[in-house]
């Protein structure tokens, strides 16, 4: 099978020759949106956020319009690592000494609703996404191992969490079949999935909701009123409420928001199938895998068998020219045994990170423009959940909803036009970090 690569951000409406797409088990009838619609809430984006939003608001009686730019999982939520984690993307030890014992409490709830929350849809919608249990966090320095054994200590004193156990390096090694790594945390109530057939399945349960949801059709724009009129090339929609859940995609068409996220790049190859006997060697038991990096990679085999792996990032408008090459190095750090491996898939996708790496949460002018995005690496399990919190704030139940506000998102500096330099200067120096 001929190498599949993408290798820059295209602007094309069909999805990236990923494995993900090559393994689609779902086709969507959807059309763009031509002429005038009128609907209470206009949720632009179909990601998880928007997806989840546009059901749960019409499971909720709303009538609800989803415009996609593209094609709905398009972009980072059918392109992902599929990890469904536990937690927020900071530790509850730091969330603790950052909001309080009550707040961090409510946020360690709201992160295990999330995961529930997915596996709840997948099961009532019957969403095929190949959804198991399991995610191992090795470390790559033995200096980590005091912390993680501390975490895993942390949460099952203080959150009776006991789906999480500290490993010493050799149970580590036999786990994930690496020499690479030390010690770390073994978590089984974290899983992972097919994040491409999720989302899809997301879109197929919305329209069974009465969402009307299209494809290929930009916004421009939106003009905020009573009601709220969005914009796009072939036509318009009026709203009483807009959903913006756009994420890294955002761009240009929200500036009170583009400056409290910044935009990454992340990469991900996918090997020829692998035999049973290296199967068994490299992850017998067939969990997800992220390990302590700054710059994390992160693993797992597919259905039928590929190593996916996750690893490297850029900060720049375009992907590298040969992702394969880009992923499969710090691969073979971890799998040297696999340097004869064929890569058969090498694809990118964009997310987005805050400065404190919580998601930011809030609504704009009068309270009727919501928006979710910054979920920094954890928006399969998160961005699901927002969209869930935004129906339940918009029908005025808003208190988890409003938590995520209580903590401050400041901007980059230099906002969204000169925020680069400074992040690529940090990002720098962490992966520098991690070499050391």
């Amino acid at each position: 099978m001929p190498i599949k690569l993408v290798q820059d951000r295209s602007d094309t409406a069909d999805y990236p020759d990923s494995y993900y797409r090559a393994s689609a088990n779902r086709q969507l009838e959807l059309t763009p949106l031509d002429g005038g619609e009128r609907a209470d809430v206009c949720v632009i984006g179909g990601g998880y956020t928007g997806l989840s939003s546009a059901l749960h608001l019409a499971q909720r009686g709303y009538d609800v319009v989803l415009l996609e730019a593209r094609q709905p999982g398009w972009g980072a939520s059918g392109r992902n690592g599929g990890q469904l984690c536990s937690g927020q993307r900071k530790d509850q030890a730091e969330l603790l000494a950052m909001v309080g014992a009550d707040a961090a409490r409510h946020f360690w709830e709201l992160a295990e609703a999330a995961k529930a929350l997915a596996r709840e849809l997948i099961g009532t919608h019957g969403i095929d996404c190949d959804l198991k249990p399991g995610i191992a966090h090795p470390n790559h320095k033995q200096a980590y191992d005091d912390d993680s054994r501390a975490y895993v200590d942390f949460l099952r004193e203080h959150y009776d969490y006991q789906q999480i156990e500290y490993l010493e390096r050799g149970p580590m090694a036999e786990l994930v079949g690496s020499e690479g790594y030390f010690g770390g945390t073994l978590d089984m109530g974290a899983g992972h999935l097919h994040p491409l057939n999720y989302a899809l399945g997301l879109a197929a349960a919305a329209q069974a909701a009465g969402a009307r949801l299209y494809r290929d059709t930009p916004v421009e724009g939106y003009d905020e009123g009573s009601p709220t009129r969005v914009r796009t090339a072939r036509g318009t929609v009026e709203a009483d409420y807009v959903v913006l859940a756009c994420n890294g995609y955002l761009g240009k068409l929200e500036r009170r928001l583009s400056g409290k996220i910044m935009p990454i790049n992340n990469f991900v190859i996918a090997t020829e199938p692998l035999n049973e006997n290296e199967l068994a060697l490299i992850n017998p038991r067939d969990l997800a895998i992220s390990d302590s990096r700054f710059v994390v990679n992160y693993y797992r085999l597919s259905a039928d068998k590929r190593l996916l792996f996750g690893g490297g990032e850029n900060y720049s408008a375009n992907f590298p020219r040969d992702i394969a090459e880009f992923v499969r190095k710090p691969m073979l750090e971890v799998y040297p045994q696999l340097a004869d491996k064929r890569i058969d898939y090498a694809w990118g996708g964009t997310l987005a990170v805050t400065l404190n790496r919580m998601p930011h949460f809030g609504r704009l002018g009068r309270g009727k423009t919501y928006f979710a995005q910054g979920y920094s690496g954890m928006g399969v399990a998160m961005g699901t959940l927002a969209g869930k919190l935004i129906a339940d704030a918009m029908a005025g139940e808003a208190e988890s909803f409003d938590l995520f506000g209580t903590i401050p998102t400041r901007s980059f500096p230099g906002g969204d036009l000169l925020r680069w330099p400074g992040l690529v200067l940090g990002m720098s120096w962490y992966a520098l970090r991690d070499r050391l």
